[in-house]
């Protein structure tokens, strides 16, 4: 079973560069590991958001990034799970689901009511992933798909 940890405020290097290295592979925009290091440290840091490493902290296998807010729709906080990353050279080998769990229960750990995850149409194996393990675009009781819309301010 993968060792899945907190990740401290010390750690906010290797969560910066995880997040580079997601970027790189994924071909998305992302800020530069200098303007994500003192980002990470302040959202480690706040009690609304935590930041999960698998394996060896020093080198970790993969990360997770949950922030937290109030909600009208439930008691506790609605999570939203920001990135879940695995190296690629690692993957079907349970760590995704391991951070995935360990995300899960410490979000109800912290009284959440509910979790949500923005996942691009097209990839179709994260789709799957969060599917098989009890996730829908389907809200429950109709029949359409939700959508997530986007306005950088």
């Amino acid at each position: 079973m993968e060792a899945i940890s907190l990740a401290t405020v010390e750690d906010a290097p290797i969560a910066a560069r995880l997040q580079v290295d997601f970027a790189v592979e994924f071909e998305t925009p992302t800020p530069t590991y200098e303007v994500l290091l003192p980002r990470f440290r302040r959202l480690i840091a706040d009690p609304a958001a935590f930041v999960l490493l698998a394996g060896d902290t020093a080198d970790p296998d993969g990360y997770a990034v949950v922030t937290l807010r109030p909600t009208v729709y439930c008691d506790g906080p609605l999570a939203v799970l920001d990135e879940l990353y695995v190296r690629p050279s690692l993957r079907a080998n349970g760590i995704g689901t391991a951070l995935l769990e360990r995300a899960i229960a410490e979000v109800r750990r912290r009284d959440g009511g509910e979790m949500h995850i923005n996942v691009d149409e097209i990839d179709t194996d994260a789709r799957r992933f969060y599917e098989r393990h009890g996730f829908v675009n389907i809200e429950p009781g109709t029949d359409y798909r939700m959508l997530i819309y986007i306005r950088e301010l």
